[in-house]
């Protein structure tokens, strides 16, 4: 009966093999997973998804699998073993409903009258003892009332004696509309390119292959060159933590999309300001730092460099020793930035922030003098704008 749902994984472009799909289904045989929603979720997950970039394709294609199946006639027709449904079931009776149960002919006979009622029901009904419906006495529905029943589309328990909860599930979406972001995004940094050729000559050259195949007298003469790329080189730093965590989402779309654009990127994160040291891995920035001036060092003046932030924070942190909020700093932040922009012929700042928030004082202020006034808002426009400056 998993199958159509394997389908269904791989029609959201998640790249699970058979293989792995076997692996769930010795998994299932085994029992990892028994009669709970959940967690089959996470098994059939680590099972089916061995890359988390495609966490969010299978969280939507699970989600448009199992709602499909939330009509209870789809239900009946996936064969659902009767065990998972009655180990299903036990799992909410107390003691009082299984001898109520019980005195109905037990759970065997309930869920047998369950499907029975299935198959010969043809319309939504309300009220009444017998038919699935809203209201009413009927052991089958929702905001209704009998002692030994399943509720079925009910958002919460109203007599908290309920044998089943069928209510739908919902696995929330990561990213469910960002790629159009992205692609607004690529489409701004465009404006920064400087194509070249370099590297090993793999790519035919169809133009030249005809001119020198004709020059030789209709004999073949392949002409190869090396992948056509844009040469740009790009260092980008990530202000990360306190007021940056509202525009966590538009730094990943800023992000993701330069790491498509440019073949040559580099990345680091900071906190509020640049000062010695930067950091690769925010779950181990305080033990595995990259010193600033490593930076300096390693990349060449022809490399571009955007910082991104939104430059709020205590004026004294960028203008004094010691004014870092993390650890003792023994040159002032504006310090390190004066040495980056000395060294880098291109600089630019992106600001989440409006421009109507930046201001003239303050950190702001203080930011955008240091920057040359080369600060932008994080739109496109601003990201336009920052590219043609970078591109001069």
């Amino acid at each position: 009966m998993l199958i159509d749902f394997f389908l269904e994984v791989r029609r959201a472009k998640v790249p699970a093999s058979l293989r792995e799909f076997l692996d769930l289904l010795e998994a299932l045989q085994n029992r990892l997973a028994f009669a709970d929603m959940e967690e089959f979720y996470y098994l059939s997950r680590l099972c089916l998804v061995k890359d988390e970039r495609h966490f969010d394709k299978f969280d939507r294609a699970f989600k448009a699998y199992f709602e499909g199946i939330e009509n209870l006639e789809d239900l009946m027709e996936m064969l659902i073993p009767d065990e998972w449904l009655r180990a299903e079931f036990e799992k909410h009776l107390s003691e009082e409903d299984k001898a109520k149960i019980d005195s109905l002919g037990g759970l065997e006979e309930l869920i047998e009258t369950f499907k029975k009622r299935m198959e010969e029901q043809q319309e939504r009904h309300a009220g009444g003892n017998k038919w699935i419906g809203t209201g009413g006495t009927s052991p089958f529905g929702a905001d209704g009332y009998n002692p030994e029943g399943f509720r079925i589309g009910q958002k919460g328990g109203r007599q908290g004696r309920a044998v089943k909860v069928w209510e739908k599930r919902e696995f929330k979406d990561l990213d469910d509309s960002i790629t159009l972001g992205i692609r607004n995004i690529k489409v701004a940094m465009r404006r920064l390119r400087k194509f070249a050729r370099q590297g090993a000559a793999d790519q035919l050259d169809m133009d030249d292959t005809i001119r020198s195949t004709a020059r030789n007298a209709g004999y073949l003469d392949l002409k190869m060159v090396p992948e056509r790329h844009n040469a740009v080189k790009v260092l980008i730093f990530f202000d990360v933590g306190g007021s940056m965590d509202p525009h966590v989402r538009v730094c990943e779309e800023l992000f993701s999309a330069a790491r498509m654009e440019f073949k040559h990127m580099e990345y680091f994160y900071f906190h509020n300001f640049v000062y010695e040291s930067v950091w690769k891995n925010n779950i181990r920035r305080m033990n595995e730092t990259i010193s600033t001036w490593d930076i300096l060092n390693k990349y060449t003046p022809d490399y571009k460099v955007i910082f991104v932030g939104d430059a709020t924070m205590a004026p004294y942190e960028i203008s004094h020793p010691g004014g870092s909020i993390e650890h003792w700093n023994e040159e002032a932040g504006a310090t390190w930035f004066q040495r980056i922009t000395d060294h880098f012929r291109k600089v630019v700042w992106l600001n989440p922030l409006p421009e109507s928030y930046w201001g003239t004082g303050g950190s702001l202020g203080m930011t955008r003098q240091l920057v040359n006034d080369h600060m932008y808002p994080l739109t496109i426009d601003g990201l336009e704008s920052a590219m043609r400056q970078l591109s001069k």
